[in-house]
């Protein structure tokens, strides 16, 4: 079960501050449905999307924060499943955390389809071989098994004894689903970008960094609006060790994927056109992702407190880079990956008044951005809910899990 001797506290719903957060969150939310509407009534055109760039910047979005939704249990499951003690009191924001961002992810998804209302063709004409069918059980079934396993956190005495066993599906759900987001793409055998097997594992990767920089995010943004001393010293100290570690394993997983490609001599020109070309997606994934979004960070968090000034400011400035660098690589991936022609036949050149064999050009429309705006705002305004109804912030801690480690 939970950490005993730990309290938990709500924000404080009367704050004038606690009010205007949320209610900046739910203008947002709203931006994003009315951009959805407007688009919905007036069909895609007004986007920047075209039939070869079908996935446009609120895709790109929604993947990173269901990518991310994953990882953000981080600390959750490093208190539960294993066992180590000084993380267990925030294993309940890193659980509903989780779930807002998995939410604001998925209103993006579904809010961009165009005809949103035939989601349920899934059920009523279930695809079992397709992985966009499958993946929705598995957004499902995050929500079940993260909710049991805050459950089991809040309600030690009648739920305790499941807490473990909660935290460990919990823990291989969250594998699963995030292999399942890759598999999307690693299935695609049309993209030359994309048809790989190493973008399951690749994802994996990336939720951990993206989704332990978006929980400190949230973290070290409550720390200051509450006024509580948390993390603490030691605390603080390991998850700065731990998002370098998880950002350098990222980035050479974003290697290791590059290199393979290159070294298949059928998709080097699709790596040349992300990696060299002239265009956008190369200072996307070279500055954006590789510079700004790794090795800053890594140099932040991994170098002395002292030579970035507090321990805290390092950490949070290095989050804000990883996520930076996390949408930097979801538009290259995905909309790179879009944007360079599908090879019909091989071999030959194909051309036609469609632009078949043409690259493709996108440039993301203000209802798309609107969209976006939207999608972070269910995912702020959710947690200020659940924090503002529930106690999910901790606000005394066990002595000994301030002062070491188990």
């Amino acid at each position: 079960m939970s950490t005993p001797n730990v309290t938990y506290h709500t924000i404080d719903g009367r704050n004038a501050g606690t009010w205007a957060v949320l209610i900046i969150f739910a203008v947002m939310a709203a931006i994003g449905f009315l951009a959805a509407m407007y688009m919905d009534h007036n069909g895609h055109w007004v986007t920047g999307m075209t039939n070869h760039v079908v996935w446009g910047l609120p895709i790109v979005v929604a993947i990173f924060l269901i990518v991310s939704s994953t990882g953000c249990l981080n600390v959750a499951s490093i208190g539960s499943v294993f066992e180590k003690q000084p993380y267990k009191p925030f294993g309940r924001l890193a659980g509903i955390t989780a779930l807002a961002v998995q939410a604001g992810g998925l209103a993006m998804l579904v809010l961009d389809l165009g005809r949103n209302d035939r989601i349920i063709t899934f059920v009523t004409n279930l695809n079992p071989t397709s992985i966009f069918s499958l993946n929705v059980f598995l957004y499902s079934g995050f929500f079940i098994f993260v909710i049991f396993y805050l459950w089991t956190m809040m309600d030690g005495k009648k739920m305790g004894h499941l807490y473990r066993p909660a935290a460990l599906w919990a823990f291989i759900w969250r594998l699963i689903l995030t292999t399942g987001s890759g598999s999307i793409f690693g299935f695609m055998v049309s993209r030359s970008a994309y048809h790989s097997t190493l973008v399951a594992p690749l994802f994996i990767a990336l939720s951990m960094s993206f989704g332990l920089a978006m929980y400190v995010l949230v973290m070290l943004w409550l720390n200051a609006s509450t006024g509580r001393k948390y993390p603490s010293p030691e605390l603080l100290r390991r998850l700065r060790i731990l998002l370098g570690i998880l950002v350098g394993v990222s980035l050479y997983f974003v290697v290791i994927h590059h290199l393979t490609n290159y070294y298949t001599a059928e998709r080097r020109d699709v790596e040349k056109f992300l990696l060299f070309g002239d265009n956008v997606y190369v200072p996307l994934l070279w500055v954006g992702f590789g510079l700004i979004g790794s090795v800053i960070p890594m140099a932040l968090v991994l170098l002395p407190a002292r030579t970035f000034g507090s321990a805290k400011i390092s950490l949070g400035l290095a989050s804000a880079l990883v996520v930076f660098g996390g949408h930097c690589f979801m538009y290259a991936f995905v909309v790179g990956g879009e944007a360079f022609p599908v090879e019909l036949f091989p071999g030959k050149i194909v051309s036609s008044s469609f632009g078949d064999g043409a690259i493709a050009h996108y440039a993301p429309s203000l209802p798309e951005w609107l969209l976006v705006i939207g999608g972070y705002g269910v995912t702020g305004l959710l947690i200020t809910v659940v924090i503002w109804a529930l106690p999910m912030l901790p606000s005394s801690f066990p002595s000994e899990a301030d002062q070491k480690l188990h």
